[in-house]
C-alpha cells in the first residue's frame, strides 16, 4: 500500500502477521466455497437447500450482516452515572441548562456471514443470531438484512426468492466445492486520497458479481454493463465516473448513484483490517484485478474466543482478565468501528493488538500485524464510549473502568 505523506497510517516490520480466516489456501477461479451456503426452512415446513444471498446484497461469508442487539447484558454492570447521557438544553441555539436521559439500551451489530451458525427467525424483524461458538444474541431490525427477501439458489427447484416472515430458521452450512456459479467475485485496488485498498470488491455497497450490473447514462443513451466486463472506474467529476472496458473501450457515465456523488461507496475486504468503506469523496479509481479464489470458505471462519487482556488505568491500576469493550463487545469476531475521514474501518477485534485512547473522539488502534491505524467519530473510538469491563476470576467479579480513565488496552494475541 502506497500513502500520502499526510497519512496517519503507519507500518511496522516484521509483516503483516498471518490470520487464519483471511490466509486461505489459494484456489481455483471456479472455486465456490467463497459463496454463502445455507439451509432454509420455511414456516410451512418446505426446506430449502443451496446457495444465498441476501436481496442485491450480500453474497459472500466475508460480507457483513448487520441488525441491532436488543439488549446489552453487561450495561447494569456500570455504576449509574455511567448509564445516563448529558445533553444541553437550548433555546433559539442558547444552552439554558442540561438533562439527563438513560443511555440508550441498544447497539448496532456487525457479524460477518461466516462467523453465523444460524439464524431463526421469531416475527416481524426480529430474530436469533447464533454464532459459531453458540453464543446466542436477540437481535431487532437495524438495517434491511432483516424483513427483506432472501434468495436462494435451491438445487432441486432452481433460484427462489423467500419472504422474511415466511422463514422460520436459516442454517449456515459449508459450501460444496462442487457447486456451480455462474459468476465471479469482484477483486481489484481502490486508489483513495489517502492510499491504497486491495481485497474482495462491493461497488456502491451493491454489486459484488461479475454477473451484477453498473448502470449510467452516457451521451447516447442509458447504459447497463456487467462489472465482470470492466477493467476500471474512475471518478470523473463529483457526478460523473469514467468507465473503462477490457476491450479498451472507455465511456463517460452518469446521472446513476452506480457513477454519482449518490453511490453509497465502496466496501473493500482487505485482509489487514477486515472491510472498509471507501466513500465517494475520498474513492479516485478502482483497478479491477483477477482472483484465484472466491473468497475465504466457511471453516475457515474458526469460533470465535472472549476477548481477554490487560486494561491500564490512569492511575497506574493493572486489570487484568476478561474484557468487554464499550459495555458491548466480548468476543473476537465482533467488529471495532472507527472513521479516518471519508474512510471507514469495520476491524474485527481478532486482528486488533491494542487500542490507545489519546484524545477525546479518537484512538490509535494497534494491529497485530504491528500496524497503527488513528481512528474518530464512533462510540468505538471516541467520547460516546461507555466504558470497559473487566472479569477477573469469575462472572460475578468485575472490575469498571470508565472511558476517560483509560490509558491503553493490550488483548491477548
Amino acid at each position: 500500500m502506497s500513502t500520502l505523506s499526510t497519512s496517519p497510517i503507519r507500518f511496522a516490520l516484521p509483516a503483516l502477521a498471518a490470520v487464519v480466516f483471511l490466509t486461505a489456501a489459494p484456489a481455483t477461479a471456479a472455486d465456490p466455497q467463497g459463496f454463502i451456503y445455507g439451509k432454509i426452512t420455511t414456516r410451512s415446513d418446505s426446506t430449502y437447500e443451496g446457495r444465498i444471498r441476501w436481496g442485491k446484497e450480500e453474497a459472500f461469508w466475508g460480507d457483513h450482516f448487520n441488525s441491532t442487539k436488543e439488549e446489552r447484558p453487561y450495561r447494569d454492570r456500570a455504576p449509574r452515572r455511567e448509564r445516563r447521557d448529558k445533553e444541553a438544553i437550548k433555546v433559539f441555539g442558547i444552552t439554558i441548562g442540561t438533562k439527563w436521559s438513560n443511555v440508550s439500551n441498544d447497539r448496532s451489530l456487525i457479524a460477518r456471514f461466516g462467523d453465523i451458525q444460524r439464524i431463526e427467525v421469531r416475527h416481524g424483524d426480529e430474530a436469533t443470531l447464533v454464532l459459531k461458538n453458540g453464543t446466542e444474541i436477540e437481535i431487532d431490525g437495524g438495517s434491511n438484512d432483516l424483513g427483506g427477501k432472501i434468495r436462494i439458489w435451491d438445487r432441486e427447484v432452481g433460484e427462489i426468492d423467500i419472504r422474511w416472515n415466511d422463514i422460520e430458521e436459516i442454517v449456515m452450512l459449508p459450501t460444496p466445492k462442487d457447486l456451480d456459479v455462474a459468476a465471479l467475485r469482484l477483486y481489484g485496488t481502490v486508489e483513495t486520497q489517502r492510499g491504497e485498498f486491495k481485497g474482495y470488491i462491493q461497488w456502491d455497497q451493491d454489486e459484488c458479481l461479475s454477473t451484477d450490473k453498473l448502470d449510467g447514462e452516457s451521451r447516447d443513451g442509458e447504459m447497463s454493463i456487467e462489472m465482470g466486463k470492466i477493467r476500471s472506474i474512475e471518478r470523473h467529476t463529483s457526478d460523473s465516473s469514467r468507465v473503462v472496458l477490457k476491450t479498451g473501450r472507455e465511456l463517460v457515465l452518469e446521472d446513476s448513484n452506480d457513477v454519482d456523488s449518490d453511490n453509497r461507496g465502496i466496501f473493500v475486504e482487505d485482509e489487514r483490517y477486515g472491510r472498509v468503506l471507501v466513500e465517494w469523496d475520498a474513492f479516485e479509481r478502482l483497478e479491477f484485478s483477477d482472483s484465484d479464489s472466491n473468497g475465504p470458505s466457511y471453516a475457515e471462519y474458526l469460533p470465535a474466543k472472549s476477548l481477554t487482556g490487560k486494561v491500564f488505568d490512569e492511575k497506574g491500576n493493572v486489570h487484568e482478565g476478561r474484557i468487554v469493550y464499550d459495555l458491548d463487545e466480548s468476543e473476537t469476531w465482533e467488529i471495532l468501528d472507527g472513521n479516518q475521514r471519508d474512510i471507514s474501518y469495520h476491524i474485527p477485534f481478532g486482528l486488533i493488538a491494542s487500542i490507545i485512547p489519546d484524545s477525546h473522539d479518537s484512538s490509535l488502534v494497534v494491529l497485530k500485524s504491528g500496524e497503527e491505524i488513528e481512528l474518530e467519530d464512533s462510540a468505538d473510538v471516541g467520547g460516546e464510549h461507555d466504558g470497559v469491563l473487566i472479569l477477573d476470576g469469575g462472572i460475578d467479579q468485575s472490575v469498571y473502568v470508565s472511558w476517560n480513565d483509560v490509558q491503553r488496552i493490550d488483548f491477548d494475541r
